[in-house]
């Protein structure tokens, strides 16, 4: 299973803004930083700020930031958000469903139960889980920023 870039652009806004929680950050600041399209980031922005998850403020001074803690965004919710769909094979899409063996098929169960375990995973884990140290042991450097955060 492959994220869409949209989702991976989401979760890195989220990150950037984590990292950055002491000052408004730019979509051109977090576009010139990865190195991707300012315009990719503009949809992800107004969609990240729509849903909650940041504040944005425009004009001279503007920029965003998160809208709540770290420790309050949850990365499967995030992920369930930005993605349009977990359509891992026809037989999840029940439109789409032209299998002749659809009924009996015993692989949809095994990729359902896959998936319900990929989200399970990820349910563990919030935005500040991310930007943590762990054990004890401090993070190499991240985009620049050294993290000593602690939970």
């Amino acid at each position: 299973m492959q994220l869409t870039l949209y989702t991976d652009y989401s979760l890195r806004v989220l990150m950037y803004l984590g990292l950055h929680a002491d000052k408004k950050a730019t979509i051109s600041e977090i576009a010139g930083f990865y190195g991707i399209s300012r315009n990719h980031l503009v949809k992800v922005v107004h969609d990240l700020a729509s849903h909650g998850y940041i504040n944005t403020h425009r004009g001279k001074g503007g920029g965003m930031f998160l809208a709540r803690p770290a420790g309050e965004i949850n990365i499967g919710e995030v992920v369930r958000h930005a993605e349009p769909n977990f359509h891992m094979v026809e037989c999840f899409n029940p439109q789409a469903t032209h299998c002749p063996i659809f009924a009996m098929c015993t692989l949809k169960g095994v990729l359902n139960n896959a998936l319900s375990e990929f989200f399970t995973v990820l349910d563990k884990y919030t935005l500040e889980d991310l930007l943590k140290r762990s054990g004890g042991v401090a993070l190499p450097q991240f985009m620049g920023v050294s993290i000593a955060r602690e939970r």
